[in-house]
């Protein structure tokens, strides 16, 4: 075998392409868009940029930007389609929420197609919320002593509950109960809830005397 020829083979080996195990796999970067709508689509209370950021590990500015480009897509800007839900920031952090003008539509919704009885962890959690109004979640789960997400969040979607207001330094979310509820029962007024310590086994330990 000539000089050549083993130098011709040799380049012919380099220049052949690499197989595709050997090959350095593709950088797609994750669509920041979508996994910021994929995260706030479950999320329960409002996420700060520094938590989308840490949980993206991505740039807050980015996620920022991001962020203000999702407010004006659903809002319709820019010749869009304006949806039926918001981007909104409350206490500091940014949350979905459907728009105030088909709260009712959800609520009627959520009543008709709902009908069936609550579990007995629904019940206790919405006594909790009737007799401490407004309360929030992990005051909920304080009194509880269990986890209460999901419960809340079916207490939301029957239209029981609704959020009222937000802690404007830790954005906690404060819970009470609707017309719904009352409808439900049959009364007029909170007030004509029966008291509640003839009910409790250890009298009405975090509960306020007004309910005793």
């Amino acid at each position: 075998m000539t000089t050549e020829t083993v130098a011709t083979e040799t380049a012919s080996t380099e220049a052949a392409p690499a197989s595709p195990r050997e090959q350095a796999p593709d950088d797609h970067p994750l669509d920041l868009e979508r996994a910021l709508e994929a995260i706030l689509t479950v999320a329960d209370e409002p996420q700060s940029l520094m938590t989308l950021a840490t949980a993206l590990a991505r740039p807050v500015a980015a996620v920022r930007q991001t962020i203000e480009r999702l407010v004006a897509d659903y809002d319709g800007e820019n010749g869009g389609v304006r949806r039926g839900f918001e981007l909104r920031e409350v206490a500091g952090g940014w949350r979905l929420y459907v728009r105030s003008e088909y709260d009712q539509v959800v609520r009627d919704f959520v009543v008709t197609e709902n009908p069936s009885k609550l579990s007995q962890a629904a019940l206790e959690t919405l006594s909790v919320i009737a007799y401490k109004q407004p309360i929030t979640r992990s005051a909920i789960a304080s009194i509880r002593a269990v986890n209460v997400d999901s419960v809340v969040r079916t207490l939301l979607g029957r239209g029981l509950i609704t959020e009222v207001s937000t802690d404007g330094e830790t954005g906690a979310i404060y819970y009470g109960t609707t017309d719904v509820l009352l409808t439900q029962l049959g009364i007029n007024s909170l007030d004509e809830l029966p008291k509640i310590s003839p009910l409790l086994a250890d009298g009405a330990e975090g509960f306020d005397d007004q309910f005793q």
